[in-house]
């Protein structure tokens, strides 16, 4: 994730970032201006259409179009900003509720082995969502102590979640921690999957196809019919418009591709890996 100071938007106007979509774009960008150059060419120079052609009409289609392309696309970035938003509010849940199970765990577990496995479980367990929501590989070690008793091929954080709840379970079968006590660590040990749940949710149920592939197709389409209508008032002026036009709408679609999956690697997801070693920090500070 990019860290900036949103205070200093002057710099923006000038600043060319590896995020930028301004960079994607650059091929479709001089695709887009050499046929609006061409079209201008056409209807300037060789068609020499009459003042009373209805291809100057064209561009009353785009001023009735242009409100409904951009409440689709209003609709497009406030939905995918939504999963973005409730993909942060997840972990941020999952930062509280390791904080909170690691304080429980520290006020009620005595015994100096069980407290290094929970302080060993309880980051682990958020640095293999990390890499379960990113479709990375995981060793079988999760640390020096601790590994996974099972293929782990399968559903990795369902696994250390097991583990976890089975040590619990364990301790309250030894009397180490009361009944109160194994159902107050149950309810933290369940936000974990809860979370888990969540993520997934976000990851696997993408933005519907036909929904997508129609917004593309107008943006495409609309633009492509911008040279025809405008360039008996613009002149070739038109190229640089069309070519603006072509970039703020294809960039709105870019950015909501880029925040509705999250939990990837692109320069605009969440910083989960760093969330992460927060966590790690935070729960070896508190139980100690």
């Amino acid at each position: 994730m990019i860290s900036y100071n949103p205070k200093d938007w002057i710099t923006f106007i000038f600043r060319f970032h590896k995020a930028d979509t301004f960079r994607k774009l650059f091929p479709l960008i001089i695709l887009i201006g050499i046929y609006s150059a061409a079209v201008a060419y056409l209807e300037l120079e060789y068609w020499d259409l009459p003042d009373d052609s209805h291809v100057k009409n064209i561009s009353m289609m785009h001023g009735m179009l242009g409100f409904v392309i951009s409440l689709l696309l209003v609709f497009r970035t406030n939905t995918a900003y939504d999963r973005w938003w409730e993909g942060r509010k997840m972990w941020g849940a999952l930062v509280n509720n390791s904080r909170n199970l690691a304080l429980k765990l520290n006020a009620i577990i005595e015994d100096e082995k069980d407290r290094a496995f929970f302080r060993k479980i309880i980051p682990a367990y958020v640095s293999i969502l990390n890499k379960h929501l990113k479709d990375e590989e995981t060793g079988k070690q999760l640390s020096e102590e601790i590994s996974f008793p099972v293929n782990h091929h399968t559903h990795r954080p369902n696994q250390v979640a097991k583990m976890l709840f089975m040590k619990v379970n364990e301790l309250y079968k030894s009397q180490k921690i009361t009944g109160d006590q194994l159902i107050i660590l149950n309810n933290e040990i369940q936000s974990f999957t809860d979370i888990c749940g969540a993520c997934e949710r976000i990851k696997n149920t993408p933005i519907p196809y036909s929904y997508s592939v129609f917004l593309k197709k107008f943006i495409f389409f609309y633009v492509m019919t911008l040279p025809f209508g405008y360039v008996f008032n613009l002149g070739y002026f038109v190229i640089p418009v069309v070519v603006f036009i072509f970039y703020v709408l294809a960039s709105l679609e870019l950015i909501a591709e880029e925040i509705e999956e999250p939990f990837g690697h692109d320069d605009n997801d969440l910083p989960t890996t760093k969330i992460a070693a927060n966590i790690k920090k935070h729960v070896e500070e508190l139980i100690q």
